[in-house]
């Protein structure tokens, strides 16, 4: 089992620990990182299920990838980055409050700033719901959705990278 994953357990761990790192560096920047980090992760993510995928069929496989060892090994290279991104923004978060309350008071800002606009597209009900959703909003949201926002386009990522590395024994 050691032999399918060797490689996804590397890049998707370092894949996360680099979100992390891009969303600490991005808070000395910006009030908000997380929209920018969300960004990073759009190109770290199939960079790391590419290397994971592309190490697994050369050195562990023999040159060698079935469309189910790429789809597990990048499931796991995507999964991994996921959850250390959201255990390492979240612990960033509960140890830095003034961080959590700067990107809270910034989306309260974007929010009202386009009130007439949302209130336009989708009512006055949505817009109070988004609103106080975010008043309510805690440092396991911000983490929870960088994580998600991982893992739906890593799965897309996966099934691109392993049709295009596929090749069986003949």
């Amino acid at each position: 089992m050691y032999k399918y994953f060797s490689s996804a357990y590397k890049f998707g761990g370092i894949a996360g620990a680099f979100s992390v790192l891009a969303f600490i560096s991005l808070s000395f920047l910006y009030p908000d990182p997380t929209n920018l980090n969300l960004v990073f992760g759009y190109v770290i993510t199939p960079v790391a299920i590419f290397l994971a995928i592309k190490f697994f069929k050369e050195y562990s496989n023999n040159g060698y990838l079935s469309f189910a060892e790429g789809m597990s090994v990048g499931f796991v290279a995507y999964m991994l980055e996921a959850m250390v991104s959201l255990v390492g923004i979240w612990l960033v978060l509960l140890l830095h409050t003034t961080l959590f309350e700067q990107i809270k008071e910034s989306k309260l800002e974007v929010l009202s700033g386009s009130k007439e606009s949302i209130v336009a597209q989708v009512g006055e009900n949505s817009f109070n719901l988004t609103l106080e959703s975010i008043r309510n909003m805690v440092p396991w949201d911000i983490a929870l959705n960088d994580a998600l926002w991982k893992i739906i386009p890593g799965l897309f990522f996966t099934i691109i990278i392993s049709i295009i590395l596929r090749k069986n024994p003949n």
